[in-house]
């Protein structure tokens, strides 16, 4: 009797295991085809005729980028935080200026992201910023190492959350959350 309750154990695990395996594959998360590029002439230089995106498309997406980072960029009470999390002379005035002294601070536009939208429709874009330590990051913290193409996660393109109008981050609260460039860092893409 002890062997067919082994027997039954060892089917009921291989169906566990395969089971587990195809739940996995299941949350896999789909992938689009993104560029990155640091203004519209090198996006515009990219572009074929018969390739995913088109000059126009540059030019969208980079109107396009330019307003999301103006709503979802970090903001930061302090010129010296904001560095800390994007590097040395990254970093400007929330109103525009380069600043010095009191405010908010937020990273500076670094270039875009275009991707395909899933479904066929028009290109997508994200902004792009620089990190502390090199690399880039967009403003929901989606991390990658240099500007190019490849695949990358959808949720890439995901809007991040409006920051314009809220309260700067302060040296607390980017501690307790590890930092905005620490959480880029465990959501890179690339290299």
């Amino acid at each position: 009797m002890k062997p067919t309750t082994r027997k039954r154990s060892s089917h009921v695990a291989l169906a566990i295991v395969g089971a587990a395996a195809f739940a996995l594959a299941g949350c896999q998360e789909s992938q689009t085809e993104a560029a990155a590029f640091p203004d519209i002439a090198s996006c515009k230089a990219a572009s074929k005729a018969d390739g995913w995106f088109s000059q126009a498309d540059c030019d969208a997406a980079f109107v396009q980028a330019q307003t999301l980072h103006d709503e979802t960029a970090p903001r930061y009470e302090s010129q010296e935080l904001c560095e800390q999390e994007h590097g040395p002379a990254a970093c400007q005035s929330a109103s525009g200026g380069s600043g010095s002294g009191g405010g908010i601070f937020m990273p500076m536009f670094m270039g875009y992201m275009i991707g395909q939208a899933l479904g066929g429709g028009r290109p997508i874009a994200q902004p792009v910023m620089g990190r502390s330590g090199g690399g880039f990051v967009t403003p929901g913290g989606t991390g990658f190492g240099r500007m190019g193409t490849g695949a990358v996660p959808a949720s890439t393109f995901d809007k991040a959350p409006t920051t314009k109008g809220q309260p700067a981050m302060s040296k607390a609260q980017v501690r307790d959350r590890g930092g905005f460039g620490n959480t880029a860092a465990k959501r890179s893409v690339g290299g």
